[in-house]
């Protein structure tokens, strides 16, 4: 699946989605700054569905917006550490986002963020059109999550994780979920699962629905992207064009051999 293509100057587009693509708010966000007034196009207080293009003078509380697209989306790979803010607001430190390149963006969307009390593998990109299709194809995408729990699960418990039952109707398909002594932590084992469907908040609960104390969960892998040794705790790097395909690209279903 391509990649959402920026409107050329002369073609008009709706300003929700025009301001979205260049990552300069969340469509949501743009239509809520149309209810309040706060943009004008060429000097006049814009209308929900008005279509624009770059040859127009769009303000945000009067103050002139750069509509001029990149030639590319860039998105983004951190490892966090847990507890550590990923945006802004997330915490009293300064956010990890703080640390992308200013040329980037002025805004970037976190893609299914992980909890803050959790961390590894998290995906943020400054295009509000690319982030929401990067969101909808992540609920399909197989992922793998490190679990740490305090003691040891039972035979009955391990099936309880591998049902993918939770409190709330959910998509979650459990592939797989594994330990080993070498997972051992002091009073504390780690546990590995491989998931489709679900968040980091849906694993947690899903093991403590089974009555385990979780104190970490970390997300260790999305679609064909790993968190691997050359990227430490705090460090990010860009996505090359055909990672960021690869999460766009559609999951086929898949099907038992009867």
């Amino acid at each position: 699946m391509a990649r959402p293509r920026p409107t050329p100057a002369g073609e008009a587009e709706r300003l929700q989605k025009y301001l979205a693509q260049r990552g300069l708010g969340s469509r949501r966000a743009v239509e809520e700054w149309i209810r309040a007034g706060r943009l004008s196009v060429n000097g006049r207080i814009a209308e929900l569905g008005q279509k624009v293009s770059q040859a127009d003078d769009i303000r945000l509380d009067g103050r002139a917006i750069k509509t001029r697209a990149s030639d590319a989306a860039q998105v983004f790979i951190f490892n966090r550490s847990p507890g550590d803010p990923l945006r802004e607001g997330d915490g009293e430190r300064s956010a990890l986002i703080d640390r992308l390149p200013k040329a980037a963006g002025r805004r970037f969307v976190a893609v299914s963020p992980m909890p803050g009390i959790d961390g590894g593998l998290e995906l943020v990109t400054s295009d509000g059109a690319l982030a929401a299709k990067l969101q909808r194809t992540n609920h399909t995408l197989t992922c793998e999550f490190s679990v740490r729990i305090k003691g040891v699960l039972g035979p009955d418990h391990i099936e309880g994780v591998k049902s993918g039952k939770i409190d709330r109707a959910s998509r979650m398909t459990v592939e797989g979920v594994s330990t080993s002594e070498a997972q051992l932590e002091g009073a504390n084992r780690w546990y590995s699962i491989v998931v489709s469907g679900a968040s980091g908040k849906d694993v947690r609960q899903l093991f403590e629905r089974q009555g385990a104390l979780v104190s970490r969960v970390m997300r260790v892998s999305m679609g064909s992207l790993k968190l691997d040794k050359s990227l430490s705790r705090g460090q990010f790097r860009q996505l090359e064009v055909d990672e960021v395909q690869a999460l766009l690209k559609p999951v086929e279903p898949k099907t038992s051999d009867q």
